[in-house]
């Protein structure tokens, strides 16, 4: 994530350049007339003279990374203060005379708006770091009485506005500009993506040699919408920031349009009219402003960081402490005996029971346990949960008492993921088969089961491990909530209650759909499933207060969108944190799914589907992604969120601001494999040998059937490997198709695909199509000999002993598909020691290290991907090294960043920090909360009308 950049684009920054030194001429100066700029062009994301300017600030900056706390530095000489810019929190010494300067008055100003800046110690302005080093060198200008040029300079700041330097652009270079738009034009009515608009810049650059900001905006456009002679296109100079202008080819008039506009001309270019005069337009930017934001793309992801500074420096104003000990009492009131008791009444009386807390632990032994205080302790006002001994709970006072005393975000991070705040956790996933054993393959069953199970386990674990160091003699409980299958033969699904593998405290809770006519018994498609989720809501609510004896869950989970909008209505009952974590958003799927929604609506039911997630992502108090890219993808590629902040859906609605990708409810936290079953094939004494007859016989049988068709001849090739579902997305068929196409490929390994099952007959309509082309690719191609179709395997066991087998080949694993969200079997190959090679589009390109830990291929250029692929196989044979080389490259980027341990302690710490949030802002949240009522009364439930119930 290091390559999307340390500041903000040009765009952007110099519009926020543009306004505040607007603002400063209209309050010191007046206008100004602006001189001619000639035919100078300048290039890049910010122009010359300003990249200029940036570079000469003469300032002192500590060129510090981050300051834990903005507190007066020893240091300052008379006369300068310390102030503290941007999400970095970047130090600088500045004269105390510039406070009087109108533009320092500006920026407190905003500071007031988006900090609430009341409270004492360094100044913390929320300026970009380059802004702030460009105002310090006006101000410096203007303090010496020179006055602030406004020749060149303003017209380059005034190229914040795309539109003008594209203007001038256009004016300056007539001949190029109708050339490169002309070609543009010539693609055709409709919607364009940017591989194409790319291909036009290709062929003109064969012409004449491109330059200026024409080319630049072009190279960052994600589409372009065709109605001759208009042009309007989405320009997205990095992730998260997008602009949306127009320009008319035969005039070369350009012009800037709000998202609302971009769209409707979208939706009359591609239906001929916007349907209507009146379109309803879902806006939740509206509901933005009570929580400051990030705005690096940098920041994206670390939500966490951000909001902790945010909330203690909310904590800086006595009057806000209320907010901390409100939270302690009404936790307390749900958990009884745990932190304080009816002695404690306000904030006054908590500090001096933490003093006297203090003054006495510290004449005890360090290793005191708890019972041996805990008499005198509930004469201060506290219970249980401080910690297990003397010390322990010693650290936790004081860590409070910090918070108390001079709030910082560090300390308020620390003391939030360590008190005892979750005791039930409820985790929702509806659809497909969820079980522990012979599912893993079946329609909608996949990557997400292994994810939970293992999720659930290192959970466990983890909160177990925390009470025992807070001092409870307490279990926790988690259950996953799942739909009961009473026809699900060969499986557990038809059983209500089923005791997680590995666990004592987990089980596996399953509620049925039902209608009026009783229980459905037939698997759902995950497409199909939202006639039922309300009703189904309704019941696991009732299941969930049986199973907890009437106490409600301290977090609720979602996954996928129909696990996630039954979280949104169990958190909205029972006023509980909420946590989303999404696997795989549909829309970046299926490209163009919004504005084609109506031909795709009677298989897939997209407008409930998009309609749900809209809820719930901006329901939810925080949401978990295992990927950067799965936020806001990267520098060439859209994330499944950042998809959500602008679409539309015609005849229904537009959204307008769907999601912000820079809200700080975003946090990265990346799950791993479990260790139990996928480990290093290196470690002999741990190999379940055992399983290698069968293995040998799923590969290397001659005979033909079911579970396994087509033969391997020779054993002595390396075999390239898949696992993964049969569908069109993961892209099992685009893989034996450009395997079967290179010869020298297929000379060198053999393929083997685990997927789909052939022993029985799908229902799934995407897996049939597969399987067909399957069947089609073998007989085309005659791959028999070469490649081994295998039926899809439920054993993860046996699994993970498959991997190492592979490995023994000195094979790679390859995960082909078009866009994966994060990767799991990438993880689990990796953790294995198995080279991999995995698509560039979603998670595994960070996962991976291209070259070092593995390699990125492209799904969509198969042929490229073979000579990869080719190249690989040929220096290991080459040289062996290579192979053992990748393998371990593959394993220290697994240790290093994918486990279960950091995952499940990163979630807990997550849950107290967001359910903090939650209690300060819960006034400030009234407004989206009716919000997102109507709209899922209004349009969420109207779409699910429309969707038939299932023929039994």
């Amino acid at each position: 994530m290091d390559d999307h950049g340390s500041k903000l684009t040009g765009i952007r920054q110099i519009v926020r350049l543009k306004e505040i030194l607007q603002k400063w001429q209209t309050v010191t100066l007046g206008s100004r007339p602006s001189t001619p700029n000639g035919s100078e062009e300048h290039h890049g994301d910010v122009s010359g003279p300003i990249n200029k300017r940036l570079a000469n600030v003469m300032c002192c900056d500590s060129d510090e990374e981050s300051c834990q706390s903005p507190e007066p530095p020893p240091d300052v000489p008379k006369g300068y203060l310390a102030v503290y810019v941007g999400p970095e929190l970047r130090r600088f010494i500045i004269p105390t005379s510039y406070l009087s300067h109108p533009v320092f008055k500006i920026l407190l100003e905003k500071a007031e708006e988006e900090y609430g800046y009341d409270h004492t110690g360094g100044l913390t302005l929320p300026c970009e770091i380059e802004t702030f080093k460009y105002l310090l060198k006006c101000i410096e200008n203007h303090t010496k009485g020179h006055p602030v040029e406004t020749s060149v300079s303003e017209q380059d700041m005034a190229s914040g506005s795309v539109c003008e330097r594209l203007g001038e652009s256009l004016a300056t270079h007539p001949n190029q500009a109708k050339s490169i738009l002309s070609g543009i034009e010539s693609l055709g009515k409709g919607i364009h993506k940017s591989q194409k608009l790319l291909s036009v810049l290709d062929k003109e650059a064969g012409q004449q040699a491109l330059d200026g900001i024409l080319v630049d905006v072009l190279r960052t456009t994600q589409e372009a919408v065709i109605s001759s002679p208009l042009i309007a296109l989405a320009i997205r100079p990095s992730p998260g920031i997008w602009e949306y202008i127009a320009l008319d080819v035969q005039k070369l008039f350009v012009e800037e349009l709000q998202v609302a506009e971009y769209l409707r001309f979208k939706e009359e270019t591609v239906d001929g009219s916007s349907k209507g005069e009146f379109t309803l337009e879902v806006d939740f930017g509206a509901f933005n402003t009570s929580i400051p934001r990030p705005t690096l793309p940098k920041s994206i992801g670390n939500g966490m960081n951000f909001l902790n500074r945010h909330l203690s420096t909310k904590l800086f104003n006595e009057d806000n402490l209320k907010f901390l000990f409100e939270f302690l009492q009404t936790h307390c009131q749900k958990a009884k005996g745990v932190l304080l008791n009816d002695k404690i009444q306000d904030v006054n009386s908590l500090q001096r029971a933490l003093r006297m807390a203090e003054e006495y632990l510290t004449s005890l032994p360090s290793d005191s346990q708890y019972s041996s205080f805990e008499k005198k302790f509930q004469e201060f006002g506290l219970e249980r949960g401080w910690g297990d001994n003397a010390e322990h709970v010693l650290e936790m006072i004081h860590l409070l008492l910090d918070l108390l005393q001079a709030p910082d975000p560090a300390t308020l991070e620390t003391f939030l993921g360590k008190i005892p705040l979750v005791f039930n956790v409820v985790i929702m996933t509806p659809h497909g088969y969820f079980a522990q054993d012979n599912v893993l393959g079946y329609p909608d069953t996949g990557g997400q089961v292994v994810y939970i199970l293992d999720q659930v386990r290192a959970l466990e674990e983890e909160l177990l491990h925390r009470f025992k160091l807070q001092g409870l003699n307490i279990t926790p409980r988690i259950l996953i909530i799942t739909r009961l299958l009473p026809d699900a033969v060969g499986t557990t699904c038809g059983q209500r209650l089923e005791k997680v593998y590995g666990t004592k405290y987990s089980d596996i809770l399953r509620v049925p759909f039902r209608t009026e006519k009783g229980i459905v018994r037939r698997w759902i498609s995950r497409f199909e499933v939202w006639p039922y989720l309300e009703t189904y809501a309704q019941d696991v609510a009732v299941e969930i207060t049986k199973e907890l004896q009437g106490n409600k869950p301290d977090l609720i989970v979602g996954n996928y969108s129909d696990g996630n909008i039954v979280a949104s209505l169990l958190a909205h009952k029972f006023d509980v944190t909420q946590c989303t974590i999404a696997h795989a958003l549909e829309k970046t799927k299926y490209p163009d799914s919004d504005i084609n929604w109506t031909q795709l609506e009677d298989k897939y039911h997209f407008s409930c589907q998009f309609t749900a997630d809209l809820i719930a992502m901006n329901q939810t108090d925080f949401i978990i992604t295992s990927t950067f890219q799965e936020i806001a993808g990267s520098k060439d590629t859209l994330g499944q969120y950042e998809s959500h902040i602008a679409f539309t859906l015609p005849g229904l609605y537009r959204v307008v601001n769907g999601i912000d990708v820079f809200d700080p409810k975003f946090n990265i936290v990346s799950p791993g494999a479990d260790t139990t079953i996928y480990f290093p094939y290196t470690e002999e004494k741990r190999r379940l040998k055992n399983f290698h007859p069968e293995i040998d016989e799923l590969l290397y049988s001659p005979v033909e059937n079911a579970e396994h068709l087509c033969v391997l001849k020779d054993r002595n090739k390396p075999i390239l490997f898949t696992m993964a579902r049969l569908d069109r997305v993961k892209n099992l068929t685009g893989l034996v198709e450009f395997y079967a196409k290179n010869n020298r490929l297929r000379e060198l390994v053999n393929l083997v695909v685990v997927g789909g099952d052939r022993r029985k007959e799908s229902k799934d309509l995407e897996e049939q199509a597969e399987m067909k082309r399957m069947y089609e690719l073998i007989e085309k191609y005659k791959l028999n000999g070469q490649f081994r179709w295998i039926s899809s395997q439920m054993n993860r066991i046996r699994n993970g002993e498959l991997y190492r087998y592979i490995c023994d080949t000195k094979g790679a694993f390859v995960q082909p598909a078009l866009y994966e969200a994060f990767g799991l079997t990438v993880v689990e190959a990796m953790t294995c020691g198995l080279p991999t090679f995995a698509t560039c589009y979603g998670g595994p390109a960070e996962i991976i290290v291209h070259g070092k830990s593995g390699f990125h291929i492209d799904p969509y250029n198969g042929d490229l991907t073979a000579e990869t692929l080719v190249n690989f196989f040929e220096k290991c044979k080459a040289d062996p090294s290579h192979w053992d080389e990748i393998s371990l490259g593959g394993l220290k980027r697994i240790q290093e960043k994918y486990t279960w341990q950091i995952y499940s302690e990163k979630l807990l710490t997550l849950t107290g920090v967001y359910g903090f949030s939650k209690h300060v802002s819960s006034l400030e949240q009234r407004g989206r909360k009716r919000y997102l009522e109507m709209l899922h009364a209004l349009m969420y439930n109207k779409r699910v009308e429309t969707v038939p119930l299932a023929i039994e």
